[in-house]
């Protein structure tokens, strides 16, 4: 991965997610003149919502542009919104929830065709905890962050398996002849805490 960004740029692009949410409740608009020049570059970026209880982790939100579309601020302030209140597998956020949720921001390198001479080997080309992926067949497509498989524990072949489940597709697809599988490296800043200090995310293979 040749493009990166400092911890302060990180930071920047969470603080700019949690006051996206934040202006929504009360219609402000966001200021971007203050962006560090690199946040402008064009990246696809996901922004995920955890809520923490008991120490642990459970999603409550998470919307992205898998490609590089736009600038990362502006990518920022629009999936962060989406994320709180358009993901279909939550009701919106609330603003009393928003004190309760760590923010996270995944910024993309661009997806690239993972190609074997034979599905079976999709597995050894696939590197967990440092690749994400991308599922593509029939119309139908679903992406997981790289740092999903790590913290449920999966194998590569589980990894594929649960991203063609995520395109609603039967866990086998990745077998199959025509499905397509792309893979991609991610950038990660995550608050500590709800509003709290921004670190950056370790991923290990």
């Amino acid at each position: 991965m040749t493009f990166d960004l400092t911890l302060p740029e990180g930071t920047y692009l969470v603080r700019l997610a949690r006051r996206t949410i934040e202006a929504s409740f009360t219609r402000k608009k966001i200021d971007l003149s203050d962006a560090p020049p690199k946040t402008r570059e064009v990246c696809g970026v996901f922004v995920t919502l955890n809520t923490l209880r008991s120490g642990e982790k459970q999603l409550r939100g998470c919307i992205g542009y898998p490609y590089p579309i736009k600038p990362l601020v502006e990518a920022v302030n629009d999936v962060a919104e989406a994320a709180a209140f358009e993901d279909p597998r939550f009701p919106r956020l609330t603003q009393r929830e928003l004190g309760e949720v760590v923010v996270e921001v995944s910024v993309l390198t661009p997806p690239e065709k993972v190609k074997a001479e034979k599905p079976e080997q999709l597995p050894t080309l696939i590197k967990v905890g440092v690749d994400g992926l991308i599922a593509k067949r029939g119309g139908r497509s679903g992406l997981l962050l790289p740092q999903v498989a790590p913290e449920w524990g999966w194998d590569a072949e589980e990894f594929l398996s649960q991203t063609c489940v995520k395109a609603g597709l039967p866990p086998d697809s990745w077998l199959l002849p025509g499905t397509e599988v792309s893979k991609f490296q991610a950038i990660i800043f995550a608050e500590s805490s709800p509003g709290g200090d921004v670190v950056r995310g370790e991923l290990q293979g």
